[in-house]
């Protein structure tokens, strides 16, 4: 069978140039005679693939040396417990609510201080991002929060928030590496891979170093600590070696592919075709307010559930899987990744006409 268009929300599509040279590596890396898989996290080799890997990362996306890149296990929800449990110091922080996933962050955050929402979008169904211009930010609030990109419902930080002189701490899960971003405007950045990067399993948080410190939560474990995961280079315990050679393999390709201006280029041009036939659809109509619209998941509707139901099935006998809406929103979402190349969108579009022609005087 061949490969298909896969425009899951993650684990997602990765770039088939990247599957194609680790499979080539997979019995054999480099003459060592074993798997990445197989080989010892302390070994010369194993070594070189970490530091090529935050290297390559530090290039791509301009880190400043004050800042320090850790591979975590435990995706992006543990770094919802994480992040209250090391940066919490006066046990108050701001949350702007954009979605599922801030709304969870901030649940969890209060479980050990003061979570305060500052901002929200709840009030039409997430569907916009609110103005953050003038937060009414507490002047000691440890961190404001924000999830830049919302991977359900398809909204994206256009403007940072301004976070009158607090750090600012921002999950980036669905649009690492989307376009490029200035890192010293955060505290810390953070995000799970297995959407634009990588496979699941792993968190890249990069943070700046004075918010590393001994002084965390009573009662942090050792894993929980940046601090240990900093002073051991990310590797106090076994971490998770395939993923970071993969998330290596793919910064690499995409410094290749001309950088992060080229993949923002790239995905505006994706997007920009979607949102063109949703824009002009008798049938389909996208579900965001066009000015926070992200490039990187789409989410949209026919507004009968049978035939949005019926649209995924057929789409996916056409070889574009994944198109299902996340389960609390229903309807459909393509999210076109950097590893979606620009003909996948085409056909996407090109099947939704025909549907379209099929269905829509339904």
């Amino acid at each position: 069978m061949s490969r298909v268009y896969n425009f899951s929300a993650g684990p997602a599509m990765l770039p088939e140039e990247v599957l194609k040279e680790a499979a080539d590596e997979m019995l054999d890396y480099r003459g060592s005679g074993m798997s990445v898989m197989e080989m010892s996290h302390r070994s010369k080799n194993f070594e070189r693939i970490i530091n090529e890997t935050e290297d390559t990362l530090r290039e791509l996306m301009g880190i400043p040396s004050n800042y320090k890149v850790l591979f975590i296990q435990g995706g992006a929800s543990l770094q919802f417990a994480m992040i209250p449990m090391n940066l919490m110091k006066n046990k108050t922080v701001d949350y702007v609510v954009t979605g599922q996933w801030a709304k969870k962050a901030m649940k969890e955050a209060a479980m050990y201080g003061n979570a305060v929402k500052i901002a929200s979008s709840e009030d039409k169904n997430y569907s916009y991002i609110p103005d953050c211009s003038d937060l009414p930010v507490n002047p000691d609030a440890d961190y404001v929060y924000i999830c830049e990109n919302n991977t359900i419902y398809g909204t994206k930080f256009k403007t940072l928030p301004d976070t009158k002189g607090r750090p600012l701490v921002a999950d980036v899960s669905s649009c690492f590496l989307s376009e490029p971003m200035d890192v010293s405007q955060y505290g810390l950045v953070f995000g799970g891979v297995q959407k634009n990067i990588g496979p699941a399993g792993m968190a890249i948080a990069i943070i700046r170093e004075d918010l590393i410190t001994e002084d965390v939560l009573e009662g942090t474990p050792t894993m929980m600590r940046y601090k240990t995961h900093m002073d051991h280079n990310s590797m106090y315990n076994t971490p998770n070696c395939y993923c970071i050679y993969m998330c290596g393999k793919v910064f690499k390709w995409l410094k290749k592919t001309g950088g992060l201006e080229a993949v923002k280029k790239r995905n505006e041009e994706k997007a920009a075709i979607l949102y063109h036939y949703l824009d002009h659809s008798s049938l389909f109509r996208g579900t965001v307010e066009r000015e926070s619209r992200s490039l990187m998941n789409v989410p949209f509707i026919t507004g009968n559930a049978s035939m949005d139901a019926k649209f995924v099935k057929e789409a996916a006998d056409c070889g574009l899987v994944n198109l299902k809406g996340h389960r609390t929103v229903g309807g459909m979402r393509a999210s076109i990744y950097n590893a979606m190349p620009k003909a996948g969108v085409e056909k996407l579009v090109e099947f939704m006409k025909k549907f379209e022609e099929e269905n829509g005087h339904v």
